[in-house]
Formats: structure tokens, C-alpha cells, sequence
């Protein structure tokens, strides 16, 4: 039996869990302080779901998902990513029938079979944002700004926003006449992929990081020179509602990201600090996707942040931005009766929401010093027979050393007060 797990996939240890749950729990928080609503669709999907709402051009179709048959020979594939899903429930439980936009957030793993590499995995995890209903581009800004205002929460400061127009049905399929014409002068100086690209679908050429491919981009025709006046206007009105919130952007021609489904506004955000893979997330407008899929004409627009990314990112931070566990409080107790005594200072600092622990082992006093140490234990409880006969606990802060008594009934008040004071001192 193996113990080494896939390649492209990763354990979660106790030690990095903390700061993934941290940053689920900012998300959470800010999603809804927008007004958004949590979703969650399953890990598998019916395999033509994703080949009809990303693309069947698509490198992610064509060559990175994970597709299989079941016992009764139907195609599934693990979820590549989280749009589709949301977009097929949207459907199927008419969730139209909602006030406009519906607006939904999301979280978990996706799949894809690529290179792994630093902040890239074969399985990974996303947390993104969906607003179906609307087409009002105040609403695009609003996305852009959550995902700006998400990113500096959980502590990333270095952040560029590129933004561009993907224009629409109406006006995109001439762009891309003229750019397979362009492309095609100069077919043979691309990389094979490429060059099939260029038959198949052009924008696609825009995906590859090979730096040949991106010179000879250079010589390629803008989209901006091609959008339709509404698109023209739609653009606009979404950059001044980022120009009002004084967000400053970029406006990037080549950005089109790696879905079919973009049309209009598309935006990314990077990272100064991380190298060519610098992308931490990025989303767009799929105004077709619903209908794509059976429903009504139904505007969307949503983003998705790739955790890894976010993770590697703060690492680069400095050490005050990043991700820290809450205070824990350790209680060394030695005894049979102090340990029954810890045992129900446990659950009374527990259901007073203190994050507290014992030793389970029968440690000696020293040893178990040491073990608070190890947890970054901010305060210990002291428990022993000369303690249980006063009837208090002796306690030491873990910073300073400082010990004092304090009464076993006033103990949990006591914490709870000191423990306000610290939070309070490193804001």
C-alpha cells in the first residue's frame, strides 16, 4: 500500500489548518456583510456540464479534467471549477424566483490534472462569488471591490487590478475574424498548442505563458479597438464606480482569462510578491451562461480565489499580516482530583468561548510547562492538591512570566478579562 499521497494533492496538517480556517472565516463574514449567500453543489458533475459552460477549446476541457464513468457508464468529471455548478443550480431549484440578483458564495475543492507547482496543485481549493440578475455595472464594481476588500482583509497589501472588456456576442466574433487573420501571418512562429489555438479558438493564445507566443501577441489587434458601443459604455460606467471608490486598476488588452463564458467586464488581481504564477484571483461577466445551459437570458458575474495562492502570498508578508490561531489557555494539573477539577474548568472556559486544552499523558509538571510552551499556550493554569485545598488556581502569563492566584469561581471571569486585554493591546 502507498503512503505518499498523489502527486498534485497535499495534506492539510493541524499547524497550517488554523490559517486555512482563518481565511474561510473572513470570507464568510465579508461575503455576507455584501449580501451574499452560501451555496454548496457536489464535488461531480455530468462531464458535459463543464464542456458546454467553459469551453470545448479550452485547455482545462481538453487536456486537465478529471473525467470519469460510473458503474452505470455516465461521464462525470470532478469539479474544475465552481461557476457551472452554481449556474446549474441556479436552474434546477428556479432560484430566479428570488429576488434579483441572487446573489451566492462558494468554497472547496476543484480538480484539474496540470504541472504542479508553487500555489498550482492537481487538487485545490477556491472560495468564489456569484450575482445572478442583473446587468447593471455597478454591480461589476461591487464584485471587483469585494474581492480587493477580501484580499486586504486576511492581510495581502501588495495588489495590482488589471481589468478589460471581453465585449459581447454582437461584436466579439468580428474581433475574432480579425485576430485569426492576424495570428495566421504568423502561424508558425507559435508553439504547437498554439498554433492549433489558432484554428480552433484564437482567444485561447492569450492563456500561454510561453514567452515567444506572448511576443508575438504583441503584434496581434486589440479587442478595445473592436467592443460595440453598449459594451464601450458598459466599460466605462465600471470604471468610474472604481474611480469614485478611488481603486486604482490597469487596464490589461490581453487579459480574456481561460473560460468561454467571459463577456464584458473580466478583472484579476496579482500579487507583487509572487513570481510569474502572481494571479491570487479573478472572475468576470458570463451573460450567456444561464441560457447556455437551458434557462432564460440571466446577466451573472462572479470571481474565484485560488487559497494556495492567498497562503503563499502571506507568507511573503510580513510576520504581523499573517494568519495567528486565538489565544489558548493550557491547564497542567496534578492528580486524580486536579485533573477531575480541570476537566470541568475545561468545559466552563470552553462554553465561554476560550480556546483551552489539557495534557492527556500524565506528564510530570515540567513536562507538561513544556507541552503549553509548544501549543504558544498564553496563559496556564496551575492545578495541584495545595491549590485545590485554597481553593484557587495559579496562573502564568506565558509572555512575561508573571503568576498570581486567583479563586477556582472567579477563574474563567478572570481569563476572559485578561485575555480581552491582550486582543486589545496587539490591534
Amino acid at each position: 500500500m502507498r503512503t505518499k499521497a498523489p502527486r498534485g494533492t497535499y495534506d492539510i496538517l493541524p499547524e497550517k489548518a488554523r490559517d486555512w480556517y482563518r481565511l474561510e472565516e473572513k470570507a464568510v463574514s465579508l461575503f455576507e456583510r455584501y449580501g451574499y449567500a452560501r451555496i454548496v453543489t457536489p464535488t461531480f458533475e455530468h462531464t458535459d456540464l463543464f464542456q458546454r459552460g467553459i469551453g470545448e477549446s479550452t485547455d482545462i476541457v481538453q487536456k486537465e479534467m478529471y473525467t470519469f464513468e460510473d458503474k452505470r457508464g455516465r461521464s462525470l468529471t470532478l469539479r474544475p471549477e465552481g461557476t457551472a455548478p452554481v449556474v446549474r443550480a441556479y436552474l434546477e431549484h428556479n432560484l430566479s424566483s428570488r429576488p434579483l440578483p441572487v446573489k451566492l458564495y462558494y468554497m472547496g475543492q476543484m480538480f484539474r490534472y496540470e504541472r504542479p507547482q508553487a500555489g498550482r496543485n492537481r487538487e485545490f481549493w477556491q472560495i468564489g462569488v456569484e450575482a445572478m440578475g442583473a446587468m447593471d455595472p455597478s454591480l461589476d464594481a461591487e464584485v471587483i471591490l469585494l474581492l480587493i476588500h477580501y484580499l486586504r482583509d486576511v492581510g495581502l497589501s501588495d495588489l495590482n487590478l488589471h481589468i478589460n472588456s471581453m465585449g459581447c456576442t454582437e461584436c466579439r466574433p468580428r474581433f475574432i475574424s480579425e485576430l485569426r487573420k492576424s495570428l495566421g501571418n504568423y502561424e508558425d512562429q507559435f508553439c504547437g498548442d498554439c498554433q492549433r489555438r489558432v484554428k480552433e479558438n484564437p482567444l485561447r493564445i492569450f492563456d500561454c505563458k510561453k514567452e515567444q507566443c506572448q511576443e508575438n501577441l504583441e503584434k496581434a489587434p486589440r479587442i478595445s479597438d473592436f467592443i460595440c458601443s453598449s459594451c464601450s459604455d458598459h466599460f466605462k460606467s465600471v470604471q468610474s464606480y472604481l474611480e469614485e471608490t478611488s481603486t486604482d486598476f490597469e487596464l490589461n488588452h490581453r487579459l480574456v482569462r481561460g473560460f468561454d463564458y467571459y463577456t464584458k467586464t473580466t478583472f484579476e488581481v496579482v500579487s507583487g510578491r509572487l513570481g510569474a504564477q502572481n494571479a491570487l484571483g479573478g472572475g468576470g461577466r458570463y451573460d450567456q451562461l444561464v441560457e447556455e445551459f437551458g434557462g432564460p437570458a440571466t446577466p451573472g458575474i462572479g470571481f474565484a480565489i485560488g487559497l494556495e495562492r492567498v497562503l503563499l502570498a502571506l507568507s511573503e508578508e510580513s510576520d504581523q499580516n499573517r494568519v495567528h490561531p486565538n489565544p489558548l489557555v493550557f491547564i497542567a494539573a496534578l492528580g486524580k482530583e486536579s485533573k477531575q477539577k480541570a476537566f470541568t474548568l475545561l468545559y466552563q472556559m470552553r462554553s465561554q468561548g476560550i480556546s483551552a486544552d489539557t495534557d492527556f499523558q500524565d506528564r510530570s509538571l515540567k513536562g507538561q510547562m513544556k507541552m503549553a510552551n509548544k501549543r504558544g499556550a498564553t496563559y496556564t493554569i496551575l492545578l495541584g492538591s495545595d491549590e485545590l485545598d485554597k481553593g484557587v488556581c495559579g496562573t502564568r502569563d506565558m509572555d512575561t512570566g508573571d503568576q498570581q492566584e486567583i479563586s477556582l469561581e472567579k477563574c474563567v471571569d478572570w481569563l476572559k478579562q485578561k485575555l480581552r486585554e491582550k486582543e486589545q493591546q496587539s490591534e
